[in-house]
């Protein structure tokens, strides 16, 4: 039995911890803020999803020191620093740790702490949020997709890594390069998290308002862009086909975190596509003026 840590118990980590530990192939550790890891330990943690309602008793600690088999990295960008601060480089030294941020710019700041055995990952078709301090809901559809990177593990870890995932009835598909598993993400992520949030609508209404479609177009073509001169290949056919394809009442936490006066990640997920278009030379007009009204705003 493979000892699985989640570093972050938001709706990401939150709901990858309770259908890890639910098909009881593996011991779970979360590991959290004080308050959050001793309301898990009390009380576990409940997944409200698409397929049922499920609950799980995951162990809970505010450090990680024990060694691990796979450590999951699923906290917003902005706990980065604070969150790798609760793991003890030796608990992943035989093991391997699985990235599972939005934006650009994390990875470097992981494997500086962790070692080199990190993969970079990407979670799609998933919206899910904490409601509460045990308590996630993930939106339909029921089985989420990760894609995982190859460039940082042994074949045999990156085996190990999507046969934790799959126990969990996650989706898993991998790609040779953290660039590719990244940007491909990003370059729909970039424009939803921008649009979303400075319009304060679902994605269903964006698309049926003329002027927000066109302004989510364009942000669009802007991320494509930095994203083919960053040399991946991204089409813009292929991004607007998703996203045209997303539930109506989609948001992202982006919008969700600004609307509640939270702290957000658009710097993270916006902010990093624009600094890639001024390293790589390439214009972000839309980008630009919207990061611009969120950042004032």
């Amino acid at each position: 039995m493979a000892t699985v840590a989640v570093l972050g118990a938001g709706g990401v980590g939150g709901m990858l911890a309770v259908r890890l530990a639910v098909s009881e192939l593996h011991r779970v550790v979360c590991v959290a803020r004080p308050e959050t890891a001793r309301a898990i330990g009390a009380a576990g943690i409940t997944l409200e999803a698409p397929d049922g309602t499920f609950r799980a008793r995951p162990a809970a600690t505010e450090s990680l020191e024990e060694r691990v088999d796979l450590l999951v990295i699923a906290v917003k960008a902005y706990d980065l620093d604070a969150a790798l601060a609760r793991v003890a480089p030796e608990a992943v030294a035989e093991g391997v740790s699985l990235a599972l941020l939005n934006g650009l710019e994390h990875m470097e700041t992981i494997r500086a702490r962790l070692g080199d055995a990190v993969a970079a990952g990407a979670v799609g078709r998933l919206e899910a949020y904490r409601r509460a301090p045990t308590t996630v809901v993930q939106s339909p559809p029921p089985v989420p997709l990760v894609t995982v990177s190859t460039a940082g593990l042994a074949p045999p870890a990156t085996a190990s890594v999507v046969s934790v995932l799959e126990s969990a009835g996650i989706e898993v598909r991998t790609l040779p390069t953290d660039a590719e598993v990244l940007w491909e993400k990003a370059a729909r992520l970039a424009p939803l998290a921008a649009v979303t949030a400075a319009t304060g609508r679902p994605l269903g209404e964006l698309l049926a308002a003329p002027g927000d479609r066109a302004l989510l177009h364009a942000a669009v073509e802007d991320a494509c862009a930095v994203a083919a001169a960053a040399g991946v290949a991204v089409t813009f056919s292929a991004q607007w086909a998703m996203i045209e394809g997303m539930p109506p009442g989609l948001t992202t936490s982006a919008a969700r975190d600004r609307a509640a006066g939270r702290p957000s990640e658009i710097d993270a997920i916006v902010g990093a596509v624009v600094r890639s278009g001024r390293r790589l030379g390439v214009p972000t007009p839309t980008l630009d003026r919207l990061l611009v009204e969120l950042e004032a705003a």
